[in-house]
């Protein structure tokens, strides 16, 4: 585009338990309920009594949330209750808060509204991702006072982030938890929340977190916060990443148990460790066969506290590293085999988080699930995958395939064109590392760049990733080209796209979207064709015109990254719309516009009439969106002729400082008009759900 903590006694477990798996189509012989829609709601399937129910149906706690103790014997969860199966947040909530015992399958991506909300767990739940479709996002789950009996497993809980690092004023955690006893928290991945991911407050006790991947936060985990020294708690095979303080910090503890964790300050991040594990207070710690890798501050502790150290590593750490006084023996109230320290790393990731064995069953299948499991190719740099390079993987996928095809990408950078031909629909790419950042595409093509057969790419042809099929989807990943503008004055065209789109039903799902001009390129495979994208949870990065083109596009949740140009200056263009009449352009909603560039250099959006096409009616809605100052006072410009009052530019409850008052200049949308601009209005009939 143009310029531009009691000894256990355990509880028995019964044998026949009216709980089982999630069905419709079952063995010969076992009773099918099918769907109870009277009973349940339209997204929730009930579970038939089977003769045994699943291990993970079962499962219960080790650690202090095994002990006897508060009335209470261990930690079984929702085990003799029903099973339900749930796709939306009415009925998460409904179950989640109800008198009797649940066990309830998330089998959906389930978005938090408003962001930052937290269900209320009532006691005797156990809330289980199925498989790794389990995807809490925007919000968590809140435990009170006298709550327990709750296990929290196999889910990812994600991406409430607000656009403010150390945020004070959003208490959006994954799980907290206040006054409440016995829980377990396993093989969750917990990322990428306004606060802290794991807050363990207000005398809560008798909790085990184990097997968990915390991540992309400021605050990892919480423990204490009152004066009261009543807390046990065990925290063992998590691995800790990218997280700059309380991994965890531990206030007043009575018994903390720490083994078996990996504590990582990955290199070459903007994340950096402050500190490792932190006894405070009055805490009793013992830490052992615990793996340290270049944290700062690695284990620390107050003159009041104490921590017994065994067996831990430390690679590449600098500053504290203490330990002292006495503290107590785990075995006496539980038993445990910790691993050996050497293999953590390695054990841990590859162990921790959801599990695909996990909400599932092999032996009957979902209400109503036709669709054929996923097929998952597999893609690595150092040959441990199927396929060393993503096109190579993308193509390995059979024209017109007729299912989910999941191109799952190991950690590293690929530097590499992917195109996803028209033909080749319902396809995933999909980062497996802990970030967005560790698994990254990258090219360095600009619209003016020669091609090797004469002439140029032109800037739809720039792409590093280009999506010509439907029903495409990434999650997980980096997508970026760093065309250095700097070093290449001489070509015509600096307009250098990282992702083009041009197919309908494209979802876009914790992603990183980088460059510079023209970043994001949402297009439609013909004018006459309906192009839809949904951007969630991500980032877009750039400084001319980076998100634009002519599909019906939504950003929601996310943050715009407002970036100077190649010579230091700060001027811009956020959006450039080219919408067909009749159609919806591009929303922009709940989201954070922000960036180190000055004040008032950047516009909202201008008007892309393509080739000159007068017919076109750009639009661009933000609303709801927190507006740093970097935004004019009036955020809408000319382009190549057109006005942009002849087209369809407006805001909505926007907030922060470059936000402003209503004026010829500045149209707001008025409470009726909004209510036709909602995120649903643009996607009609589509509700984007992760796959």
């Amino acid at each position: 585009m143009s310029e531009t903590r009691s000894k256990p006694r355990h509880r028995r477990r019964k044998t026949a338990l009216a709980v089982g798996v999630p069905l419709a189509l079952t063995a010969a012989g076992t009773l099918a309920y099918g769907t109870d829609l009277g009973v349940f709601g339209q997204d929730v399937q009930r579970t038939a009594s089977a003769a045994a129910a699943p291990a993970w149906a079962t499962a219960t706690a080790d650690g202090f949330a095994s002990v006897n103790a508060l009335g209470q014997n261990g930690t079984y969860g929702g085990r003799d209750g029903r099973t339900v199966t749930v796709k939306t947040l009415a009925d998460l909530e409904k179950y989640a808060t109800a008198a009797e015992p649940y066990v309830i399958v998330v089998a959906a991506t389930i978005n938090m509204n408003p962001v930052g909300k937290e269900i209320k767990v009532a006691s005797d739940k156990t809330i289980v991702g199925a498989g790794t479709s389990g995807h809490i996002v925007g919000g968590g789950f809140f435990l009170g006072t006298g709550v327990h009996n709750v296990i929290i497993r196999n889910l990812t809980i994600r991406d409430a982030y607000q656009g403010v690092w150390n945020d004070k004023d959003h208490d959006f955690d994954a799980i907290q938890m206040d006054g409440a006893h016995h829980v377990w928290i396993d093989h969750n991945d917990l990322r990428n929340m306004a606060d802290g991911l794991i807050d363990v407050r207000k005398d809560t006790t008798n909790v085990t977190v184990s097997w968990n991947k915390l991540s992309q936060d400021n605050k990892a985990f919480g423990i204490g916060w009152t004066e009261n020294v009543v807390t046990d708690i065990t925290i063992h095979h998590n691995w800790i990443r990218e997280t700059e303080q309380r991994n965890p910090s531990t206030d007043n503890a009575a018994h903390a148990h720490l083994y078996n964790n990996f504590l990582e300050d990955v290199a070459g991040t903007g994340i950096n460790s402050s500190y490792g594990n932190y006894s405070r207070g009055a805490t009793k710690m013992v830490l052992e066969n615990s793996y340290f890798q270049g944290m700062k501050n690695p284990v620390i502790k107050d003159s009041t506290a104490s921590i017994v150290q065994k067996g831990n590593t430390f690679v590449g750490t600098s500053g504290r590293n203490e330990s002292g006084g006495t503290a107590f023996d785990p075995k006496t109230y539980y038993a445990y085999t910790p691993d050996k320290t050497a293999d953590v790393p390695a054990l841990l990731k590859s162990g921790v988080g959801p599990r695909s064995s996990i909400g599932t069953s092999t032996a009957a299948t979902t209400a109503g699930a036709a669709a054929a499991a996923a097929t998952t190719l597999t893609v690595a740099k150092d040959g441990s995958g199927q396929y060393a390079t993503v096109q190579a993987a993308v193509n390995a996928v059979p024209a017109n395939n007729p299912s989910r095809v999941v191109i799952s990408v190991k950690p590293g950078t690929y530097r590499e064109l992917v195109k996803v031909p028209a033909n080749k629909p319902h396809v995933t790419i999909q980062g497996t590392g802990g970030s967005r950042k560790d698994t990254v595409i990258v090219y360095n093509n600009a619209s003016g760049t020669p091609k090797p057969g004469g002439g140029t790419y032109g800037t739809g042809g720039s792409a590093t990733v280009a999506v010509e099929a439907d029903d495409f989807q990434a999650r997980n990943l980096t997508i970026s080209n760093d065309f250095d503008e700097a070093a290449n004055q001489s070509l015509s065209g600096h307009q250098a796209v990282a992702l083009r789109t041009a197919a309908d039903k494209v979802f876009l799902d914790s992603v990183i979207v980088s460059g510079d001009q023209d970043t994001l390129l949402v297009d439609t495979a013909a004018k006459d064709k309906l192009g839809r994208v949904y951007m969630a949870n991500s980032y877009v990065i750039g400084n001319v015109d980076f998100i634009f083109g002519r599909a019906t596009a939504v950003i929601d949740r996310s943050v715009i990254t407002l970036k100077k140009r190649w010579n230091g200056t700060s001027a811009g263009y956020v959006t450039a719309p080219s919408t067909v009449a009749g159609r919806k352009g591009i929303l922009i909603a709940n989201s954070t516009v922000n960036g180190d560039v000055s004040d008032r250099t950047f516009y909202l959006g201008r008007p892309w009439h393509a080739g000159g096409d007068a017919a076109l009616d750009p639009q661009t809605t933000v609303r709801n969106t927190s507006l740093s100052a970097a935004i004019r006072t009036t955020p809408w410009t000319d382009m190549s002729g057109f006005s942009w009052k002849d087209d369809r530019f407006a805001e909505y409850k926007n907030t922060g400082a470059g936000a402003g008052a209503a004026s010829t200049d500045r149209p707001l949308l008025t409470d009726a008009q909004a209510a036709g601009q909602e995120v649903a209005d643009w996607l009609g009939d589509w509700t984007p759900s992760a796959s």
